[in-house]
């Protein structure tokens, strides 16, 4: 695009600058070219010295990998013994998987409140949803920043609920300096390529809870064992394995886990330079009245997955829409985060209506996610920060 058409003239970049990217070096592809020389491709050695790189740097007991953020998520649910009948309270403001583990188990998801200016779920609306019927709560780390963890897991205690922590934006993070991934009952990451570390797709699910950890393994591996402490019927016989449960093929191939323990190795370098991006935004953005930045609780260290802005549209002229446009016109290339889950017409048919929450309805209708990862140069960010401000300028009121 060469210029914009709402503004004439040349756009602020020449090349388009996407909302996320992965980080891709050498080292990562040499590991996962020496996996593909070798022996084993799948249920390797590398799955297990990956769960164990996983427990360190979350520091957690146990470590389950596996194929994707959304499988973590079910695995999780599977292991609290969501079932038929129960509710699981979760926050809208979300990837579907959050709310959708529910459903897979057979559950209803009830959605909780955000927060107006962290945008993670508020303790107080969680208390406001649980029945005699919650079984749960999924509470995500919406953007990288930690959820209020004492209060929803003192909720969580008093109410004898599980606690699953959606850390899919959160890897990274520390609450109160301890990592993220070793506070709730268990913990869910995603390693899809936009997200701070990548194994091209991969998840996996963090607990220090034993009886959790052996419920999550049977649960992402068809519900087989060769265990014959967990068999109905054990033998001797050096092949045999036994289905004591219903369970799924989640597992993570080796070359993932080869791609995912490199990356792993740069997760303090990525970190690090996501907060200089985040404070430079931040530093920028705090200064125009016609844009709202993100809150973080003084709790979390965050490593930011997203970028989030808010435009007041009382001192704009412009809709989200053609804010959106005006951006993308710059060459800076943005997105929205996310669309209120209940708000999905698979939800609709559920019986879901709008206005259950009214605080994420009106971030959603004005929020936007910009350019945020670890290769963005300063010079990129400058440039992202001269095009908002060249759009805010043309749509002040």
């Amino acid at each position: 695009m060469e210029q914009l058409a709402i503004f004439g003239g040349t756009p602020v970049r020449t090349t388009p600058l996407s909302y996320g990217r992965q980080y891709i070096d050498e080292e990562d592809i040499q590991a996962v070219a020496d996996t593909l020389r070798s022996d084993y491709l799948t249920c390797g050695p590398r799955i297990t010295q990956l769960e164990e790189m996983l427990c360190e740097v979350t520091g957690a007991k146990y470590c389950v990998a596996v194929s994707n953020g959304t499988a973590a998520l079910h695995i999780a649910a599977m292991a609290a013994g969501i079932k038929e009948g129960d509710e699981v309270i979760t926050t809208p403001i979300t990837f579907a998987a959050s709310a959708n583990c529910a459903l897979y188990c057979g559950a209803r998801p009830v959605f909780a409140d955000i927060n107006p200016d962290t945008y993670n779920i508020d303790p107080d609306s969680i208390r406001k949803c649980i029945t005699d019927k919650t079984k749960a709560v999924v509470a995500v780390d919406f953007t990288g920043q930690a959820v209020e963890l004492d209060e929803i897991r003192a909720i969580c205690k008093e109410h004898n609920l599980i606690l699953i922590e959606d850390a899919a934006h959160s890897i990274g993070t520390k609450y109160n300096g301890q990592p993220i991934g070793s506070i709730a009952d268990m913990t869910t990451f995603s390693f899809h390529p936009v997200k701070t570390i990548t194994a091209g797709e991969g998840g996996a699910v963090t607990t220090n809870d034993p009886v959790l950890y052996q419920k999550l393994v049977l649960a992402h591996a068809h519900g087989i064992t060769r265990d014959r402490s967990q068999m109905v019927h054990p033998t001797d016989d050096p092949w045999y394995y036994e289905q004591v449960n219903l369970g799924y093929n989640y597992r993570m191939t080796e070359f993932q886990a080869a791609l995912l323990m490199s990356q792993l190795k740069k997760l303090e370098a990525f970190s690090k330079r996501r907060k200089e991006i985040v404070k430079m935004y931040d530093e920028a953005f705090s200064k125009i009245p016609e844009l709202k930045v993100q809150k973080e609780i003084p709790e979390s260290d965050t490593t930011r997955h997203l970028y989030i802005l808010q435009l007041d549209g009382e001192k704009l002229t412009c809709t989200r829409r053609e804010f959106f446009d005006a951006l993308r016109g710059e060459n800076i290339y943005s997105q929205v985060h996310y669309i209120p889950v209940y708000w999905h017409s698979h939800y609709e048919k559920l019986g879901y209506a709008k206005g259950l929450c009214p605080n994420a309805e009106h971030y959603y209708m004005q929020c936007m996610s910009l350019p945020l990862y670890y290769s963005l140069k300063d010079e990129d960010v400058k440039d992202v920060i001269h095009a908002v401000e060249k759009v805010v300028d043309y749509y002040r009121k």
